[in-house]
């Protein structure tokens, strides 16, 4: 499960972990990596990185908020002998992109391509610096280590904020070659956030979705539901067989379908008079396959969704921070 992004703090209350490192690198298709995040209880999450091994170079697509994560993208570059040119952030969440600097340290010619919606959310008023000056204001009187760890990896996010930005933006969707892969780069009009990015390679059929898809459950703090529901008929509606989630295992085109219908479904409940539990029952029992039979894992999962009907009726069926649909 992941805290809310909103709520900061909420990391301060979970089971402190140390630093773990991400599961190997598993070749998916003909050239292109995945690394998967190990769930650290206590600490934020790191989203998934995928990595195309292109002609001229290693791309990687999200850099993850932990050294762990990058630690593994850049022990894949030392071992393949390969260095990174491009940086792809899907969006501007930290836990996609917090590895960007440490990436650009290493190897100082690899260019980040990203949108410029980061712009917003750093401007007085927006959402990271919101969490910024709560971060700020707890971190004196936190003495727990991975408690102040976990605030003061986010401080110095922030503090490298440049390496947030892009050094290419990416405005519209078209085709690309990034390292002399051609890939389709796609762009969002307000999804997860005011701009998302997510690739399409007809080579291997491999949609990389970002927080387009997180499992086990979709992540709201930012989201433009309507505009979300949309970008995922889009991506259904390219030929892909496989599709690499923001969070969690690849997916089967089944898959995502169940995923997309049972989004539409909730938040069509949250826009309804139904109860926040009948809500919460209907993303669960809409995912039951992929979440499973277990009772304690499926109420934790109804409870999470709980707190985002109660969260997104309060902004009028969409996240506080997502601008008109």
């Amino acid at each position: 499960m992941r805290a809310s992004l909103t709520l900061f703090v909420a990391l301060l209350f979970q089971s402190p972990a140390a630093l773990l490192p991400p599961e190997p690198p598993v070749e998916i298709a003909a050239k292109t990596w995945l690394i998967r995040p190990t769930p650290m209880p206590g600490r934020g999450p790191d989203g998934n990185t995928i990595i195309y091994d292109a002609p001229d170079g290693l791309v990687i697509v999200d850099t993850g908020r932990h050294s762990s994560q990058t630690d593994a993208i850049l022990a894949f570059a030392r071992e393949h002998t390969k260095p990174i040119v491009a940086i792809v952030n899907t969006h501007w969440h930290l836990d996609h992109a917090s590895g960007n600097g440490r990436l650009k340290a290493a190897f100082p010619k690899a260019k980040v391509y990203t949108t410029a919606a980061i712009d917003t959310v750093l401007a007085p008023g927006g959402f990271l610096a919101r969490n910024l000056e709560a971060a700020s204001g707890m971190a004196g009187s936190v003495t727990e280590p991975t408690q102040k760890d976990e605030i003061q990896i986010f401080m110095t996010s922030m503090a490298q904020r440049k390496d947030l930005r892009p050094d290419v933006a990416i405005t519209r969707s078209q085709t690309t070659a990034l390292g002399g892969r051609s890939l389709d780069v796609r762009v969002t009009d307000k999804a997860v956030t005011d701009a998302d990015v997510w690739l399409y390679d007809a080579a291997t059929k491999v949609a990389v979705i970002g927080d387009l898809v997180t499992m086990p459950v979709p992540y709201f703090e930012t989201a433009c539901p309507d505009r979300w529901r949309a970008s995922l008929d889009e991506v259904w509606a390219t030929p892909f067989e496989t599709a690499i989630p923001g969070h969690g295992r690849p997916m089967t085109r089944p898959q995502l379908d169940a995923y997309r219908q049972s989004l539409s479904a909730f938040v069509s409940c949250v826009r309804s008079d139904r109860s926040k539990a009948e809500c919460g029952s209907v993303w669960v029992d809409g995912m039951s396959a992929a979440i499973g039979d277990d009772p304690s894992r499926r109420k934790a999962i109804a409870s999470n969704m709980e707190y985002y009907v109660d969260y997104l009726r309060k902004g009028g069926g969409k996240a506080p921070d997502c601008a008109a649909q």
